[in-house]
């Protein structure tokens, strides 16, 4: 578990795939807060996880894909859900900078 305040700039990125980069901001073992830069024309595969995942869209637009609702566009001030074992994934259309929650923690993100 992370204490105090964490401030994106202070924590250094990790390249999740080519073109998406991820900073694991503050967790406990029930929620776990990340920051991801996202590039031009990126993809992130179709998968899923245990963790229900909301996000925001700071900036850019991302098309996102699911199994079982089809395709959204999601974009500046944007927001969305996934829930735990539903498959998605996406392609960036445009720079993104997007924060997401995950529930519980990811143990792969920490």
């Amino acid at each position: 578990m992370i204490k105090g305040p964490v401030n994106k700039d202070n924590i250094q990125k990790v390249k999740a795939l080519d073109g998406i980069f991820r900073k694991t901001m503050t967790y406990n073992d029930s929620v776990m807060l990340c920051f991801f830069d996202l590039e031009k024309n990126a993809e992130i595969p179709l998968h899923d996880h245990d963790a229900h995942q909301i996000g925001y869209v700071v900036s850019g637009k991302i098309q996102f894909v699911t199994e079982t609702r089809g395709e959204f566009l999601a974009q500046e001030g944007d927001s969305y859900v996934f829930d735990s074992w539903e498959k998605h994934g996406a392609k960036v259309l445009e720079t993104a900078e997007v924060v997401e929650v995950f529930s519980p923690a990811r143990e792969d993100y920490k």
